[in-house]
């Protein structure tokens, strides 16, 4: 198993951890941050496949909430917050970079949809992608067999990006389709 499928495999195990209630909000971000770091996987430069893509988009991912979350921690100065918000926006700049890469790379196969939130910062902007097809699914993890896939299976990625958002408007054939006239 390479490193990429190595971080696959834990980020799952996290999550459940999360999901189980066995690991807090805040240990979440620290140890997806601590797991990425010992493998020493930095970015790709160049996204030519949709491994690359999502490895990307978790690797700025975790490393943005991880710097918001170190930029809320009330220890530090305002100018060491500031310094890591700052240092939070340009990881998501990159997520979201990494994130218009993969839908190109899939030719946008896939769905979106605003996420319902409580934060008002967040409502209307926060944007759910869902990836459903096999033959990506099975690109990113060949481990699962293509019988495994039901319509349980799916990826979903978040971003709150306008960018993406009028890049995935552009693209919605089906929004074309319904309001044709006949």
């Amino acid at each position: 198993m390479n490193k990429f499928e190595r971080f696959l495999k834990h980020r799952q195990s996290l999550l459940l951890q999360y999901k189980m209630g066995d690991m807090t909000k805040h240990e979440f971000p620290q140890e997806n941050f601590d797991y990425i770091n010992k493998l020493d996987i930095k970015p790709f430069s160049r996204i030519d496949n949709i491994k690359k893509a999502l490895y990307n988009y978790h690797y700025y991912n975790v490393n943005a909430k991880y710097w918001q979350w170190v930029a809320k921690d009330p220890k530090n100065t305002p100018s060491e917050r500031n310094a890591c918000f700052r240092q939070s926006l340009n990881y998501y700049y990159q997520k979201d970079r990494a994130t218009l890469a993969l839908l190109r790379l899939i030719d946008f196969n896939a769905e979106a949809y605003y996420v319902n939130v409580k934060s008002r910062n967040l409502k209307n902007k926060l944007i759910e992608i869902v990836i459903k097809d096999p033959d990506i699914l099975l690109e990113i993890d060949p481990y699962n067999h293509i019988s495994k896939f039901t319509d349980n299976n799916y990826l979903i990625l978040h971003t709150k990006s306008t960018s993406v958002a009028n890049v995935l408007k552009e693209n919605r054939l089906t929004d074309d389709y319904i309001n044709q006239k006949y």
